[in-house]
């Protein structure tokens, strides 16, 4: 179904136009009523049928446990408070394989999702009336670089969207979000698509859809949609100085979200590639600087000594111009060239060194966000420290391979913040080792805690931590 009113109110419009010279304003309006009635019920009907198709397989989630908080729709992953959380998801198979965000269900202790039922038409006929179960949920994987996870519920035959990494989205075409914002379920918004591809950060490749479709606190995780129903993205974040919608959302692209949804269903958790290199964008200002050819783009700024990049011949100062094929122009186009890439292949790419073009043929390796994973370590609610304000957890073999330390087995895990109007500010951050308080070397948890409530009110605090496998001292007075 392709979406052709604006075409036939154009026309509409122009035909009125043609006939008000034979003919009385008030003619000419009584004539064309029908006619613009007509082409209204045509938008009606045709945003109906895509509300009604997508609508049944949009689920809200229920999460308790400990989560990030969150502030104008994003979160910070490093602070995390207990709370019981509201969000959308999509069902996305029918045997009840649902993608969110990973922030939706961060923490989570139990996670549920209400499933709308079929339903019937009430004897007035003016509402549908939809029943719903409240089904238990597995989350069976996470991915925080895109904010993406995908649970599982028992149930078959469920209304499903189809992901598809092949629907073109265009700039002003319109768009759809449905979820549960602020907890009211089965909500639709509607807008356009301020842009494809949106870097919010200068410092994070990560790259949304952006649309003006009002979104709220409870929509993460729901569908954004085209005019033919199809899935084009997953509503993530808004940016808001007031908390409410101000027509700026972003949604996760659908390319990227297949990607990590198949991943997930085959190794539960997302294999993205890395070859031993990173890249920056360029700006005028670093083209001036550095006397480059070119003021766009992207440009290797680091090379792992003995890593495959470095193999292959690839410099720090080399300008990335492709990626199997692919044309380089801005930060985006180099990360979703490298997500989107499988692991069991090389990469070509073509760099302008100087004036230049050179080729390489890259090996890559598995890349894995390990610090992240820290907060995936169970029963949060038995490490929280109230004292420090801080989650902790002991290093063990587990722990180990996501750590930067010296391989010494004492000291304990700092895995996120408790932020509070009591907060304790000890200046510790989220992968800490704490290897001592108060020169008393810690071994584990439960001796950290035994510590802490020995001291008073007052009481002069020191804490030698290891951070990025250099160690230091931070010095705070208890509350």
């Amino acid at each position: 179904m392709k979406f052709v009113f604006a075409c036939l109110l154009l026309a509409a419009f122009a035909q009125g136009q043609s006939k008000a010279k034979t003919a009385s304003a008030d003619q000419d309006i009584i004539r064309l009523k029908p006619e613009r009635a007509n082409l209204l019920r045509e938008l009606d009907s045709s945003l109906e049928q895509v509300v009604s198709r997508v609508s049944p397989a949009v689920v809200q989630i229920l999460v308790s446990g400990y989560g990030p908080v969150e502030a104008h729709g994003r979160t910070d992953a490093a602070r995390i408070v207990r709370q019981h959380a509201i969000g959308s998801g999509v069902i996305v198979d029918p045997n009840g394989y649902i993608i969110t965000n990973a922030h939706v269900v961060e923490g989570a202790q139990r996670v549920r999702v209400i499933v709308p039922l079929s339903g019937s038409s009430s004897t007035s006929g003016l509402q549908p009336i939809r029943s719903q179960q409240i089904l238990e949920a597995k989350i069976l994987g996470r991915h925080k670089k895109s904010d993406l996870a995908l649970l599982k519920i028992e149930a078959t035959r469920l209304p499903a969207v189809t992901i598809r990494d092949n629907v073109r989205v265009r700039q002003g075409e319109l768009v759809f979000a449905i979820g549960s914002p602020e907890g009211l379920r089965d909500s639709v918004t509607m807008g356009v698509v301020s842009s494809v591809a949106r870097q919010t950060d200068a410092d994070d490749p990560m790259f949304y859809i952006q649309t003006d479709a009002p979104l709220n606190p409870g929509n993460s995780g729901g569908p954004l949609v085209d005019i033919d129903g199809n899935l084009v993205g997953i509503n993530t974040f808004m940016l808001s100085k007031g908390g409410g919608s101000e027509g700026l959302g972003f949604a996760i692209p659908a390319p990227i979200v297949k990607f990590d949804y198949q991943s997930f269903r085959k190794y539960g958790h997302v294999q993205r590639v890395a070859f031993g290199a990173k890249a920056q964008a360029i700006t005028p200002t670093l083209a001036s600087g550095l006397g480059l050819s070119r003021s766009f783009g992207v440009i290797i700024s680091n090379i792992a000594p003995g890593g495959f990049a470095h193999m292959a011949g690839l410099e720090v100062g080399d300008i990335v111009l492709t990626i199997d094929g692919r044309r380089i122009d801005d930060l985006p186009s180099f990360m979703e060239a490298l997500y989107l890439h499988r692991v069991d292949e090389v990469l070509t790419i073509d760099v302008l060194r100087g004036e230049k073009e050179l080729s390489a043929v890259v090996p890559v390796t598995v890349h894995h966000d390990k610090v992240d994973d820290l907060t995936d370590v169970p029963d949060l609610q038995r490490t929280f420290i109230a004292e420090l304000s801080v989650f902790v957890t002991d290093v063990d073999e587990g722990l180990k391979p996501l750590l930067q330390d010296n391989g010494d087995d004492s000291g304990i895990v700092v895995i996120a913040e408790a932020p509070g109007p009591n907060a304790v500010d000890t200046g510790v951050q989220p992968g800490d080792i704490i290897r001592a308080i108060n020169r008393t070397p810690l071994q584990s948890v439960s001796q950290l805690q035994t510590t802490v409530r020995q001291l008073k009110s007052g009481d002069p605090v020191v804490l030698q931590v290891e951070r990025g496998g250099k160690r230091q001292y931070l010095a705070f007075e208890m509350d």
